[in-house]
């Protein structure tokens, strides 16, 4: 399973680990170029939203707090300094993460619903 995740992070396609999971900036490939695994019908919907969310709480909230206790500055600049923080953070994190829950989703078989062929992750060992 971390494999698969590990690939859709890296926007490798979660069976083969060589085509790309994303055709567009967050739009899932219809299918593997090179194995042709079906990853346009896995559908991330809300997950990936939600996780970058929690990620980026966790990493940005703990210096917000101490920076507000340590120097307490007028609230126009927290929201002129962390607005702006949050918005990148959680946009450069959102397609990893997209990417990563395809993968979670092919492993777990969403796709084998409709392609049964499709969406199983090769044994280990070397290919032939």
């Amino acid at each position: 399973m971390l494999t698969a995740i590990r690939r859709g992070v890296a926007n490798r396609c979660p069976v083969c680990g060589q085509g790309r999971v994303f055709s567009g900036f967050l739009t899932v490939a219809p299918e593997c170029e090179v194995c042709h695994a079906p990853l346009g019908l896995l559908r991330a919907d809300d997950a990936p939203p939600y996780i970058v969310i929690f990620i980026a709480g966790h990493i940005l909230l703990p210096p917000i707090f101490w920076i507000e206790r340590a120097y307490e500055p007028p609230m126009w600049l927290h929201m002129v300094v962390w607005l702006p923080l949050f918005a990148v953070v959680c946009t450069l994190l959102l397609r990893p993460v997209k990417g990563g829950v395809v993968g979670w989703m092919m492993r777990l078989g969403f796709a084998d619903r409709d392609h049964p062929n499709h969406g199983q992750m090769p044994p280990p060992g070397p290919q032939s």
